[in-house]
């Protein structure tokens, strides 16, 4: 029989990993490493894993950035997110993160076995709904991507204070957050993506976002 697969449990409940702990230890082919209640627990804790059961529940998006972390580092390990609505704009967030698999608010323990199993073994179990979104959202990118390069093609002529908003709203900045990060007045910043989004011929941040990406992946 092969190794049990070695599971750390990210709850902000400490009587939820209590119980996912129970509920996994009468299974052979799980192990229970331990338990954390917060994000900072994992980073700073000296873990040794194989696979991640996260609440999507952890305060200041934890379930989020430690999806980001843990699939942006190097290594095998797996990471299934617990606790999500039946929103497919959810879903999507967490899979483009980096989740390797998730478990809904609705879905049984005998659901929730499948799936972790599913992701142990390399293999993602969708819903059709949340596949017919992930081939939009593919389709969406793909658009995205084939207008960014076009804009490429024709570099924008950005001045230096201009670039240096368009790196913070690759940050995901908000224009208050840029404001305040620049000791400028909001009504600037608006002006300034204004005219970041005229020059660069694009309708929205998330293209202007997209734009900078290429960039920065061609250095």
């Amino acid at each position: 029989m092969d190794k049990p697969t070695k599971v750390l449990l990210v709850n902000e409940a400490q009587l939820v990993c209590n119980m996912l702990a129970s509920l996994l230890e009468d299974e052979e082919d799980f192990e229970v490493v331990g338990s954390a209640t917060s994000l900072d627990e994992v980073l700073n804790g000296d873990w040794t894993y194989d696979l991640l059961l996260v609440s999507t529940n952890l305060p200041d998006q934890g379930a989020l950035r430690l999806t980001e972390k843990v699939t942006g580092d190097e290594g095998n390990t797996r990471i299934v997110v617990l606790g999500l609505a039946a929103a497919k704009y959810q879903v999507l967030k967490f899979i483009e993160a980096g989740a390797d698999g998730y478990v809904l608010k609705n879905h049984s323990v005998e659901e929730l076995l499948k799936r972790i199993r599913a992701v142990k073994n390399d293999r993602a179990v969708v819903s059709p709904k949340i596949a017919g979104a992930l081939i939009d959202r593919l389709s969406e990118l793909a658009q995205l991507f084939s207008e960014v390069q076009a804009i490429l093609d024709q570099p924008a002529d950005l001045t230096p204070r201009e670039e240096e908003i368009l790196e913070l709203i690759g940050e995901g900045m908000t224009n208050q957050e840029i404001a305040e990060a620049l000791h400028i007045q909001l009504g600037t910043v608006k002006n300034h993506v204004h005219n970041i989004l005229e020059k660069l011929d694009v309708s929205n941040r998330q293209k202007a976002a997209a734009y900078l990406a290429f960039l920065n992946e061609e250095e």
